[in-house]
């Protein structure tokens, strides 16, 4: 089960390098932020404009934490896509980390035997399963899984449209909204306190899912570049209402 608890991952060293970056070496400004911390706490800093640049371009021994690293990142992604919701940013996250990790982003949950390649094969599942826990796994999954495809991996999307006429972005928007939306109505989502968060992940995922393009776009895959990119890019930008950023 993915929660979204990156922010309760870091660490003081997180939050010192955090400081150290901010304060360009000033020690007055480095008085200032560490008050800000204490008083504000670490949304405050985290939020910090800046913060993504010189965390991306931290040198060596000064590298970011993984679980900072993406937070900052994810954070900064969704709100240059008007979204400002910091519970749905720690998930994201938690997401990313969870997903990257060996074939995670195949299973239900991390010990579990079958594996998924596709969101069809998540979808045919759900309709004989009879295990309450394990549909419930299997619709947040949906949802994961969709918005991990169609978020981190546009680009493979577009490709295996043309090779093998696969699905398009819409496809995985409404089959990840769909996911989201069902494990919002189970049982188990109420009792985890996962409800109101994958019902508002069902109500933004498209605007999720360019948030975490634009990630992929600049951030992971930034030397790739291709027609379909630029069109989805532009498409995106003028159906959101988005600035050109």
């Amino acid at each position: 089960m993915i929660l979204a608890n990156v922010r309760e991952r870091l660490t003081s060293a997180d939050m010192d390098l955090v400081v150290r970056l901010l304060s360009h070496g000033d020690a007055a400004r480095e008085t200032r932020y560490r008050g800000r911390l204490a008083e504000q706490g670490r949304d405050a800093l985290l939020d910090e404009a800046s913060l993504f640049d010189l965390l991306r371009d931290a040198p060596g021994i000064s590298a970011p934490s993984a679980a900072l690293f993406i937070y900052v990142a994810v954070r900064h992604a969704l709100r240059r896509v008007g979204i400002e919701d910091p519970e749905l940013t720690d998930y994201l996250s938690a997401l990313l980390l969870e997903f990257g990790t060996r074939d995670r982003a195949h299973r239900i949950a991390p010990a579990d035997d079958q594996v998924y390649r596709y969101v069809s094969d998540i979808v045919a599942d759900l309709e004989l399963v009879a295990d309450a826990r394990r549909a419930f796994l299997l619709r947040a999954h949906l949802g994961n899984f969709s918005l991990w495809l169609s978020g981190v991996f546009p680009d493979y999307i577009a490709a295996r449209r043309v090779r093998r006429g696969g699905p398009d972005l819409s496809y995985y928007e409404e089959m990840g909204a769909r996911g989201y939306r069902l494990a919002s109505d189970h049982q188990l989502a109420r009792e985890w306190a996962l409800a109101e968060l994958y019902h508002r992940a069902a109500e933004s995922f498209e605007r999720l899912r360019v948030g975490l393009n634009r990630l992929s776009d600049f951030v992971f895959f930034r030397t790739h570049s291709s027609p379909d990119r630029l069109l989805r890019q532009v498409t995106d930008s003028f159906r959101l209402g988005l600035a050109d950023n």
